[in-house]
């Protein structure tokens, strides 16, 4: 199972591959090394986007909200990718 960190997608580090205008600020990053050590770190997110790493949070706590990235939610639940 990955671990996880959360990102924010801070309006100038959007990617292109993301609408300027998107809602979801919240996104998940594969964090290869504990999330607090991620903390403030510029990196791309599941979905492709550009974040910036809010370490105090965590994934599998945020990605039930409303305002995080469906693409990253779909991709990080284990149910959905063994599907897909």
């Amino acid at each position: 199972m990955s671990t996880y960190a959360v990102g924010f997608a801070r309006p100038d580090r959007r990617s292109w591959a993301q609408p300027v205008d998107q809602p979801m600020s919240w996104h998940a990053v594969e964090a290869h090394r504990p999330a607090d050590e991620l903390d403030g770190e510029v990196e791309l997110a599941v979905c492709g986007a550009i974040v910036q790493v809010w370490g105090a949070q965590r994934w599998d706590r945020m990605s039930a909200g409303r305002s995080t990235c469906a693409e990253c939610r779909q991709r990080t639940t284990p149910a959905l990718r063994q599907v897909g």
